[in-house]
């Protein structure tokens, strides 16, 4: 099961973005996939203000909630303590520790195209580089 988080959601729904092929790929390609119920905050915002596409927000959000199904994480007590030490011992956003939490207690594989703050820490994959049948 591949993790999501909001910036490959984004990709896959934004044709100009320069990751659009392969984060598509994965969202909706027949790829198993999951995502946190955050993802849907975080990707209505990116897209409906910052690129100011509130249908295609829309859109995206019905995707994620289409494909995601049982697959969708509503963060619990467990994890929400889990998200504190995330947090604690990698400099992490809440946000993004929450990502790395969630994969960690599903033994899941997260999914990003934030370089900086996981890929480079080796706590998520590039759409590209994510093993998928």
């Amino acid at each position: 099961m591949l993790l999501l988080d909001a910036s490959v959601w984004v990709a896959a729904g934004i044709s100009a973005n320069s990751s659009h092929e392969s984060a598509a790929a994965l969202a909706h390609g027949g790829a198993s996939v999951a995502a946190l119920d955050l993802t849907i905050y975080e990707v209505v915002n990116a897209v409906a203000r910052g690129y100011r596409q509130p249908d295609q927000a829309q859109r995206i959000a019905r995707a994620i909630l289409r494909t995601c199904g049982e697959d969708l994480v509503r963060v619990d007590r467990e994890l929400g303590e889990e998200i504190a030490k995330v947090v604690s011992e990698h400099g992490l956003s809440a946000y993004d520790a929450a990502y790395v939490a969630a994969a960690r207690r599903n033994g899941w594989q997260l999914v990003s195209l934030d370089v900086r703050d996981l890929v480079s820490k080796g706590l998520a994959l590039t759409p590209d580089a994510a093993d998928y049948p």
